[in-house]
Formats: structure tokens, sequence, C-alpha cells
């Protein structure tokens, strides 16, 4: 088994004002490989702090990818530590600057801006390599130290997973399957693990149990005939909760199952203004069976788009049964959907009362069978509580979906 060390470079990670993305990106692509990730790093802005990394792995690991300041401002230090590390100078490498350049030559902003950056992104420690930047403008650097391979590259996701599908394809590319995924609805982890005990007990697989409320997600890694058994035995244990094989995420599995039978599919949002339609459209050819979701965050929006009576309101509130089951039902006729789901809650800080508490959340789900309603009380700050409405709207949805 191969290892690999993983590092990110840069203040604003460790103050929070910016969360750290390659690393877990690498990581998940590395282990579904089969390499061990030994380690994963954060560190400042400072030269020292970057030999000390690169003194720190060379020779314990295979592999050192790091990401993070190899921009053309004052902080970004990662070229000249590793000139410094490596004992050399630094040297222009104009031809794969010029490359870069080409990308932009006919955007006359950008062009002057990136020319202008030359010095520094154009600048590679005289005994390293140059990695080109398909993406981006920084030139990525890499030399091996005592069996290490190091790989510098720029800290931008887009340009980042660019760059390690160029320098690494062998991560990305697709081989035989050692790595599936079943998500189960609406079941405790330890339930599910004592009904597949054969699974979670087998000396031969890998098994990762993922719970996000309202689903948990088991990721199993090995050998591709005991993932296929592996998985093939889960899905048959919890038949009905689990979501259909290829599906990504639930939003995903909404999708499927609306196309496998032929229906259109619209929501109506409160509190989670609008967050259930972008999960719906963030996935790429959504427009076939999502036809749209409205955001009625005032109780007057609630009454003109979808039709909720102000009897509803005044007696029961925005938050209740009744209210989501107009939504719900308002949300199909207005987008002449054949389902539809709708969430209506509290997500704090404030707003909660005793009988309904910050976290109280009403989905209502209509559809061929007639208008349901649900509730739950969610627990976590305002984000979370709204990031988990979505996710269990759409478990209903695909529920009801997954019934017909």
């Amino acid at each position: 088994m191969k290892n690999a060390v993983l590092a990110a470079i840069g203040d604003e990670l460790l103050c929070g004002a910016r969360t750290e993305r390659n690393a877990s990106f690498m990581a998940g692509k590395f282990h579904a490989k089969g390499w061990n990730v030994q380690r994963i790093e954060v560190i400042s802005d400072e030269e020292d702090e970057i030999i000390s990394l690169l003194s720190r792995w060379a020779g314990r690991t295979d592999l050192l990818i790091i990401s993070g300041g190899l921009g053309p401002t004052h902080d970004d230090k990662t070229r000249s530590a590793i000139a410094r590390y490596l004992g050399c100078g630094l040297k222009a490498d104009d031809e794969a600057y010029d490359r870069v350049l080409a990308r932009v030559k006919d955007d006359q902003r950008r062009y002057d801006y990136t020319k202008k950056c030359r010095d520094p992104q154009a600048m590679i420690p005289e005994l390293a390599e140059t990695v080109f930047n398909p993406a981006g403008f920084a030139l990525g650097i890499k030399f091996e130290k005592d069996g290490t391979k190091v790989i510098a590259l720029p800290g931008v996701p887009f340009e980042y997973e660019a760059m390690t599908r160029q320098e690494l394809p062998e991560i990305f590319a697709v081989d035989e399957k050692r790595t599936a995924s079943v998500i189960i609805l609406d079941t405790p982890e330890m339930t599910i693990a004592g009904k597949i005990p054969e699974v979670i007990s087998n000396n031969s697989l890998h098994v990762s149990i993922l719970p996000a409320f309202p689903q948990v997600e088991l990721i199993f890694k090995g050998e591709p005939e005991i993932v296929a058994w592996a998985e093939g035995l889960t899905r048959s244990r919890f038949d009905g909760l689990v979501l259909p094989e290829g599906s990504r995420s639930i939003a995903d599995a909404v999708l499927i199952e609306a196309r496998a039978k032929g229906v259109k599919v619209a929501c109506a949002e409160s509190c989670t203004g609008g967050l259930v339609g972008g999960a719906l459209t963030e996935i790429a050819g959504s427009s076939d069976v999502f036809n749209g979701s409205a955001v009625t965050y005032s109780n007057e929006a609630k009454q003109k788009i979808l039709g909720v009576r102000a009897e509803t309101l005044r007696n029961h509130g925005a938050v209740s049964s009744e209210c989501a089951c107009e939504m719900a039902e308002g949300a199909r006729r207005i987008y002449g959907a054949d389902f539809a789901v709708s969430i209506t809650g509290i997500a704090g800080p404030d707003g909660g009362t005793e009988a309904k508490p910050v976290g109280t959340v009403w989905f209502g789900i209509s559809g061929r069978k007639g208008t349901r309603s649900v509730m739950r009380r969610l627990p976590g700050n305002r984000g979370e509580v709204r990031t988990r409405a979505v996710r269990f709207a759409l478990s209903e949805l695909w529920k009801e979906l997954h019934s017909i």
C-alpha cells in the first residue's frame, strides 16, 4: 500500500476565514485507490513552517501534495521555501508561463494582469520541475527528495483539481469497482450494523458508516468481488429504504426516481429559502423532471403565490401541518407538477416558542395519493437546521416517488 500526506498552506485556513477543501478532495481519491493517507496538515504562511513540513515527511511517505502559497502576493512563500529547502535559487519558466498567457490573449484586462504577475508566478526552484497550470495562472512545482515525490500546487480548488488530474492520472482513472456506496434512510447506525453483521465483521472489507440525518451512508472498500457482495447484501436487507444504485445524494435519487416514473416534481420553501431547489438544480439535467421551487418566506407570499388560506395562517400559523400541506398543494398547482414537497419552520436563532421551539419544521408532501405532512424537531444552529431540513424534505419526496 502506498502512502500519501496532504498539506494546505494559509493563515486564512487556520483562522477560519476560508475552508480547506483540497485535502479532503484528494483524500477521497486516494482512499478509493487503496492508498493510505498518513496525515492531513494545515500550516501557516511561513517559510520555516513549510521547510519543516518538507523535512518532516521527505523519506517517510511516497507522495506529499501541498496546496497554497503560490500566488503573486507577499504572503505566498511556497516557492521560496522550497528553493531554500533544496538549497538553490529560482528561475523563470517563461515557456510554461507563455502557455498560460496564451489562454487569455483575447481578454486584454486578464492578459495584462497575468503578464504583470509573471514574477513571481513563473518562478520555479532551479532543482525542481514545473507543473503546468491548465486552469489558472500560477505554475506548480514538483521534485523528489529521499524517495518522496513532492507536488506543490495553487490553493484555488478548481486549479488544484485540474492539476492533480493532470499529474496523477492513475488516481483518477476508472478501474474495477473497489469502492461502493449505499445510502439508507431513516435507520440509526446501530440498527444498520445489527442487520448486516457479516458485512461489518468481514476482515477483507473496510466499512465506513457516515450518518447525516436522515440518512446513513455506508462505504465499502476492498476487492471487487467482496465489495459487490457487501453492496448486494446490504441493499437486499434494507429494501425500500435504500437509495437507487448510482445516486450520489438524496437529490440525485429524487431525479432518478422521477425520471424512472415519468413524473414532474416541484417544491415550496419558507425557512430553507430555495435550498431544496438549489440541491436539485445543482445536478445537470434536472430540468427534465424538476419544474421549479417557490420561495415564499412571508405569509403574504404564501397566500399570493401558493394560495395558502388566510384562515389557515390565522388559526394555525405558518409553521403548521395545515400550512405545509397547502404550500405543497399550491406548488403542485402553479408548477403543473405531479409531486411537490414543502418546508415551513423556525430555523432560529430567534422566533421559537414553548409550543414551537427553534428547530420545529413542518414538511408537506403532495402527490397522486393525496397530501400528508410530517413534523421534525431538528437540532443545531440556523445553518444546520436548514441543511437537515433540505435533506429530510428530499428524503420524504423520494419515498413518495418510490412508493408509486
